[in-house]
C-alpha cells in the first residue's frame, strides 16, 4: 500500500538528543509536515480546530507561532521549506489521502452525534486538511516574524535535503524519512518543545525527544549505499509507488543486500510492479530543486505581527507576551549565529 513517506524508520539507527545539542544550528524544516502536525493536534475537545470569528481555521498559525518562538529560544533558527508542484506519480497517493480523510470525517461526525467526545477527537486527528490560503497565511506569518522560508519547485523535503547537502543548513527536520532518500546528511525528527505524538487508536499523547539520524551512519550500519536505500524504500512503498506485497522493511533490506538492486530482486523473484523503477529512483537522486533561496533577515515586524494575530482573534495578552519572547529570542539566536558566518552567508546577513 501507499504511505505517507517510506516506512524505512525501523531500520535506521538514531541518536536521541536534547534541544541544547541543537543550539546554534540552522535547520531546514519541512513546512507542510509541521503544519499538518499543528492542524491534527491543536483542537478543541470536540475535535474541532481553532477558528476565528469569521470561521477561518487558526490552529496552524497558533502552532507555527509558538513552536517557532520556542525554537528561537533554544537558539535554533528554523528555515521553513514549502512544497511546490507534486510529481505526477504522486497523484494516486494524494487521492488515497483524500479518501482516508473523507472516511474519518464521516466517523468523526458520527461520534459527535453519539456524544462520544473521546472517539470524536481520535477521528478528528485524521481529518486535517491544509488549503492553499492556509499555506499563504503561514508564509505571511513567518515573514512578519522575520523567519526565512523557501518555496521549493517540487517536494519540500528534496529542497531541504539539497540545502543541507550544500552546507547552507545543518540538517533537515521532518517526521518523515524521505529527506534521507533525497540525500540529506542529517535528519532531525521530533523537533519541538514539548513535542508529542498522538496515537489515534489508543487515544493518547506520547512525549517525544528530538532524534538525529545521520545518513552516513545509516549506510554504514546497514552495509548498503544510498541507491540501495532508495531501492529498499521502493520495495516497501513510498509516496510515489505501492510496495510489493509481503515485503516489509527487514525483508527488503535482506533482499537488497543479497541481490544488490531492486531490478535483480524483481527479476529473480519473478515479480512485476506497475511503476518505472529507474524514474522513481532518479527522482530521489536528482529531484527538482532551486538555488534561488537567498534572503535577508530583517527581524520581526512586531506591530504588523500583532495586528495580524489580533485580526485572527488571538488573545491580546498572549500576543503581547509572545511578541516579547520573539524579540528577545530573535536577538539571542542572531547573536550566536553571527559568529558562524558560514551558516549565514546565504541569508545575506
Amino acid at each position: 500500500m501507499f504511505g505517507m513517506s517510506s516506512n524505512i524508520g525501523v531500520l535506521l539507527p538514531r541518536k536521541r538528543v536534547s534541544l541544547k545539542y541543537l543550539s546554534g544550528r540552522v535547520v531546514a524544516v519541512d513546512a507542510l509536515n509541521a503544519l499538518y502536525q499543528f492542524l491534527s493536534i491543536i483542537r478543541l475537545p470536540t475535535g474541532m480546530p481553532l477558528r476565528d470569528h469569521l470561521g477561518r481555521i487558526t490552529s496552524h498559525l497558533s502552532g507555527l507561532l509558538y513552536r517557532t518562538i520556542s525554537l528561537l529560544e533554544a537558539n535554533i533558527l528554523p528555515i521553513y521549506v514549502f512544497d511546490g508542484k507534486p510529481p505526477r506519480f504522486k497523484h494516486r497517493e494524494l487521492v488515497e489521502r483524500r479518501r482516508i480523510k473523507e472516511r474519518f470525517t464521516k466517523e468523526w461526525i458520527q461520534a459527535l452525534i453519539e456524544g462520544d467526545l473521546v472517539k470524536a477527537f481520535k477521528k478528528s486527528v485524521m481529518t486535517a486538511h491544509l488549503t492553499s490560503s492556509m499555506i499563504e497565511e503561514a508564509k505571511h506569518l513567518l515573514s512578519l516574524m522575520g523567519i526565512p522560508w523557501v518555496q521549493a519547485p517540487s517536494e519540500g523535503e528534496a529542497q531541504a535535503a539539497y540545502m543541507a547537502i550544500k552546507g547552507d543548513v545543518w540538517a533537515t527536520a521532518s517526521q518523515d524519512y524521505d529527506s534521507l532518500l533525497f540525500g540529506t546528511p542529517i535528519l532531525v525528527r521530533n523537533l519541538g518543545i514539548e513535542s508529542r505524538l498522538y496515537y489515534p487508536k489508543r487515544g493518547v499523547f506520547v512525549k517525544l525527544n528530538p532524534e538525529v539520524i545521520v545518513l552516513s551512519e545509516v549506510l554504514r550500519v546497514l552495509k548498503i549505499n544510498r541507491r540501495q536505500l532508495i531501492d529498499i524504500a521502493l520495495l516497501i512503498g513510498t509516496d510515489y509507488n505501492e510496495g510489493v506485497k509481503g515485503i516489509g522493511p527487514r525483508k527488503a533490506l535482506k533482499l537488497i543486500r543479497l541481490y544488490g538492486s531492486i531490478e535483480r530482486v524483481l527479476r529473480i523473484m519473478n515479480l512485476e510492479v506497475d511503476y518505472d523503477v529507474d524514474e522513481l529512483r532518479n527522482f530521489f537522486l536528482n529531484p527538482p530543486v532551486t538555488d534561488d533561496y537567498g534572503m535577508k533577515l530583517p527581524g520581526p515586524k512586531l506591530d504588523e505581527l500583532s495586528d495580524f494575530l489580533l485580526s485572527r482573534d488571538f488573545n491580546p495578552h498572549r500576543v503581547n507576551r509572545a511578541l516579547s519572547r520573539l524579540e528577545i529570542a530573535y536577538r539571542s539566536v542572531m547573536s550566536i549565529l553571527e559568529k558562524q558566518s558560514d551558516m549565514l552567508h546565504w541569508l545575506g546577513s
